[in-house]
């Protein structure tokens, strides 16, 4: 998986690419993170997931990782444009309570 970020308007986006699974989180965590500690003064974090082909479970638990720490940090975390298996994934999971999906 890849990720990459960028600051806009105040912004924090970060766009995730390919397999969100097992073997691509640990790697996945650890740069969001990263992205996340050296973005402190943002006003929100947009995660978008129009590049995950694939999600399993362990995609719902790197998205509440961030969220947790997004929560710590007192910035408000959004998802968005995850695809059609994604999104339905993400909407039994009931994450979309914790994390809004912006559109």
């Amino acid at each position: 998986m890849t990720v990459t970020g960028y600051m806009r308007d105040k912004v924090l986006h970060i766009a995730l690419s390919g397999e969100m699974d097992e073997c691509s989180a640990q790697p996945a965590r650890a740069e969001c993170d990263r992205l996340i500690e050296e973005n402190l003064s943002v006003k929100k974090i947009i995660i978008n997931l129009s590049e995950i082909k694939f999600m399993d479970s362990t995609g719902i638990g790197f998205l509440i990782g961030r969220y947790k720490k997004a929560s710590r940090l007192s910035i408000p975390l959004y998802i968005e444009h995850p695809d059609f298996a994604a999104d339905k994934i993400l909407n039994l999971s009931g994450i979309y309570s914790l994390i809004p999906k912006t559109e």
